[in-house]
């Protein structure tokens, strides 16, 4: 099977930096049946920063709103997945790489079942640049 690369919307999302606060945030979304592609979440300034990838990022912010989460975006990254293999992430870096695009993040993974997941973040100046080196549109 061929890498599937789109782009896709973003939002972050500021929590307090506790244990549970990143549960408390992501119940309601599971409650209400927002389907996730990615989150990724990091310290930034005593608190944590949540990226949040949703499928449908119309019902992500209606939900947001209903439960009073502070979100800011949309932004756009790239997702990527497809069959897992030695070198998968860097083949698709190095493509950027030679378009001369800087890479802001990348978080890749073993999905399992020989499949491999990324979210890759560009400078919103790069996005549709990076879109192009795929070939693919922007969402």
């Amino acid at each position: 099977m061929a890498d599937l690369i789109r782009t896709a919307q973003y939002f972050k999302v500021q929590i307090a930096d506790k244990p549970g606060t990143l549960a408390g945030a992501l119940t309601p979304l599971r409650e209400a049946g927002v389907n996730l592609l990615a989150v990724h979440a990091f310290p930034r300034s005593r608190r944590t920063q949540v990226d949040v990838v949703p499928e449908d990022p119309i019902a992500f912010k209606n939900i947001a709103k209903a439960y009073k989460l502070k979100i800011q975006g949309p932004k756009m990254c790239l997702l990527l997945d497809g069959d897992d293999r030695p070198g998968a992430l860097a083949d698709l870096t190095d493509r950027l790489s030679s378009a001369r695009i800087n890479m802001t993040a990348v978080t890749g993974l073993c999905a399992g079942q020989g499949r491999f997941g990324a979210i890759l973040w560009v400078k919103p100046r790069d996005v549709k640049k990076a879109a192009k080196v795929f070939g693919i549109g922007l969402s």
